[in-house]
């Protein structure tokens, strides 16, 4: 199965597992899944920590990859997908999110509730 993790989830699954989902704790680590992070979200986490609004540990970036998670770069058919995308929530980042996990035909672990409004399969 495959997932895409949302900026909040890659931040738990990171630093504090427990503020998962026992089911999203289960996908995540059930090494039959391919668990997928995309550059939007580190973008966004590199952004936030730079004005001061997140604060990341030195390793923060390189643990993703140690965690075993792949990175999605963004893609024009990713891109294609959201444009056409309606807008139940505003934010770019996690707009990018959902047209990813639309395009790729991947399950978007994330607990926001807009996220939930699109024609997405959501693991919250």
């Amino acid at each position: 199965m495959g997932y895409l993790l949302d900026t909040h989830s890659l931040l738990w699954a990171l630093g504090e597992p427990d503020a998962l989902s026992n089911r999203a704790r289960a996908a995540i680590g059930d090494t039959g899944s391919i668990v997928q992070v995309s550059t939007a979200s580190l973008w966004e986490c590199a952004i936030k920590a730079s004005i001061g609004k997140l604060e990341l540990p030195e390793e923060f970036f390189d643990a993703v990859t140690m965690a075993g998670f792949e990175e999605l770069q963004i893609r024009i058919p990713h891109l294609q997908v959201y444009v056409a995308l309606p807008m139940h929530h505003r934010d770019p980042f996690d707009r990018m999110l959902v047209a990813q996990a639309t395009a790729e035909s991947l399950t978007l672990i994330s607990n926001d509730s807009k996220i939930a409004e699109y024609d997405v399969d959501v693991l919250t």
